[in-house]
């Protein structure tokens, strides 16, 4: 519906990631349980990746063993390779996340592969996915900078996307990672992005780090895109982006599309409160 927004809650993966301190199992477990009684629909619980390089989400499988699990919602996990897949399924998520890069220097430092290479690991086990009934959500990282080479074309960004349509993706969150992007960079790269794809599949997924992140939504808004990822508390980066702090918050999102007048079908004060248990999770 247009008048409606849909919030993707990515803070117990996307915000927890970054955090120098290590989360305790049932911390994790309490903010994901609380997050499923506010009516979001998505929340991404964990990531099987290698836990050297992501330590924090190195208990992603018993988190999602222990969490209450709501019919209502769907509960992903980011999933790198064919061996994370393979994990990630003895635990049943809902979803997962497949991630890529419109940057070849981003995808080498965080992934160990270029661009294409990642399209050849991911389609190893894209198909299994289909198979055991799992839905498949697409990352474009860096779409409009890059930590490494600068300003990112618009065309690299909707090349990408076109690839994530063909692995049949429901929905493809377009990534600004470090927060650089500007209304005039975002318009320009989702202009180029719906030469591609229609704006019904588009999720925004916008870093704070410039203070911008909340203008960047209002040009995705005018645009036609209606989902977005946020974190509770403003939690999180990317450890592989240098100068990446943490994504644009949960409750400052709702504040300002409910503002607009759309609706969310999320509670607020449930909101307020995972805010506050994601600050204290942060604490020494």
């Amino acid at each position: 519906m247009f008048d409606h927004v849909t919030i993707v809650e990515v803070g117990p993966r996307d915000g927890l990631q970054n955090e120098p301190k290590t989360i305790g199992l049932d911390e994790k477990v309490n903010l994901i349980n609380l997050l499923s009684t506010s009516g979001l629909k998505q929340i991404e619980v964990g990531s099987f990746v290698n836990p050297k390089m992501v330590p924090q989400m190195a208990d992603s499988g018993l988190v999602f063993s222990k969490i209450t699990r709501r019919s209502d919602v769907s509960y992903s996990a980011l999933v790198p390779n064919l061996n994370g897949y393979e994990q990630a399924k003895k635990y049943v998520p809902d979803a997962i996340a497949i991630f890529c890069s419109a940057s070849e220097s981003f995808s080498k430092a965080n992934l160990n592969a270029s661009i294409d290479e990642s399209f050849k690991r991911i389609s190893q086990f894209i198909s299994l996915a289909e198979q055991d009934g799992i839905l498949v959500r697409g990352y474009v990282s860096c779409v409009t900078d890059c930590p490494f080479e600068g300003p990112v074309p618009a065309s690299n960004v909707a090349k990408v996307v076109a690839k994530l349509r063909e692995f049949n993706c429901y929905e493809i969150s377009l990534g600004d990672t470090l927060g650089k992007g500007s209304p005039e960079t975002i318009d320009k790269m989702i202009d180029n992005v719906l030469n591609e794809v229609s704006v019904e599949i588009l999720a925004g997924h916008f870093h704070d780090t410039s203070g911008l992140a909340l203008k960047n939504i209002q040009v995705s808004l005018e645009r036609g895109i209606r989902v977005f990822d946020t974190a509770v508390g403003g939690l999180g980066g990317c450890p592989f982006a240098p100068g990446a702090p943490g994504n644009v918050a949960t409750e400052s999102v709702l504040e300002y599309v409910q503002a607009k007048g759309f609706k969310t079908g999320v509670d607020m004060e449930v909101i307020i409160q995972a805010a506050k248990l994601a600050r204290d999770m942060r604490h020494v």
